[in-house]
């Protein structure tokens, strides 16, 4: 999976779950920042949630779900 993949696959699931436009949610999320594997083993990836308190407490709640899933991703 590529760091755009993982992005689609958040603001899909958020949009399903808490309702809204992809295009706040999109806003919202940012974008996935990819680490090196070297540096980080447990996972690769990282987003800074922007938006409401709202906004910010359903994507780290839904991040905790697909850092489960998905630990690493490639850039792209």
């Amino acid at each position: 999976m590529t760091a755009s993949d993982l992005e689609h696959l958040l603001i899909t699931r958020l949009v399903r779950q808490n309702g809204g436009t992809t295009q706040t949610w999109r806003r919202a999320v940012g974008k996935v920042i990819v680490r090196d594997r070297k540096t980080h083993p447990h996972c690769n990836w990282e987003v800074r949630p922007g938006g409401t308190d709202a906004h910010r407490a359903a994507i780290e709640s839904l991040l905790d779900e697909v850092r489960l899933e998905c630990a690493f991703v490639e850039a792209g």
